[in-house]
């Protein structure tokens, strides 16, 4: 099955650059483009996409605007933000107005693709910049939750306390190395809990369980 692509994207330069890259790709196409958001709108509720890949800079209304729309039009729309600034505003409103997925346009062409496949699939994806904004904010988009040890147990058994203790430190951006030095353990143990969490959470890398323990108020 092709996992068919609405491009927003007002600078023709880009939207062709970034439409060449499925040119030969056998598992997603850019099958409609729009250059503004009221164009955006009308291209989805006419050809009703899996996937909008949307800039946040359009001539008209904003990217996360005509996103609030579409997802008016069609609550299960799947929306990825792809922009070239990193605005901790824009990032909260995006995530508020329903978007899947935040992308910096320095995103390499892989990770791209497997964005998409992320959010077809029905998952978040956020660029590992992100991350930090929503821990520090964390304003409403992950509602805060404080969890005792027999709820953390009771919730999520399949998760060990250090495992736990781990994926807090990997939502604060540690490296494998640092999460090793924080709770004296070696590298390859702190790489194994790493793995591990990924694995349970059920998602692709560890930006991922980061995103889904913000989101589900984990840590």
């Amino acid at each position: 099955m092709t996992i068919n692509v609405l491009l927003v994207e007002d600078q023709k330069l880009i939207r062709v650059g970034l439409k060449s890259l499925f040119d030969d790709d056998k598992e997603m196409t850019v099958s409609c483009e729009a250059q503004s958001g009221k164009e955006a709108i009308e291209s989805y509720r006419i050809s009703k996409p899996d996937v909008v890949l949307m800039d946040i800079g359009l001539p008209d209304i904003s990217g996360i605007e005509a996103a609030k729309k579409i997802i008016e039009f069609d609550s299960k729309a799947k929306i990825i933000i792809l922009t070239a600034h990193l605005s901790e505003q824009e990032v909260l409103e995006a995530l508020h107005a329903g978007a899947c997925a935040y992308a910096m346009k320095d995103i390499c062409t892989d990770t791209l693709k497997m964005v998409i496949k992320t959010v077809y699939e029905g998952a978040m994806w956020l660029d590992p910049k992100v991350v930090p904004i929503l821990r520090e904010k964390n304003s409403g988009v992950v509602p805060p939750r404080q969890m005792s040890r027999a709820m953390f147990k009771e919730q999520h058994a399949n998760l060990t306390q250090r495992e736990y203790e781990v994926l807090k430190l990997v939502v604060d951006g540690l490296s494998n190395n640092e999460i090793a030095k924080e709770l004296t353990i070696s590298e390859h143990t702190a790489k194994a809990h790493v793995c591990n969490i990924i694995q349970k959470l059920v998602v692709d890398d560890r930006t991922q369980a980061a995103v889904k323990a913000l989101k589900e108020g984990l840590v």
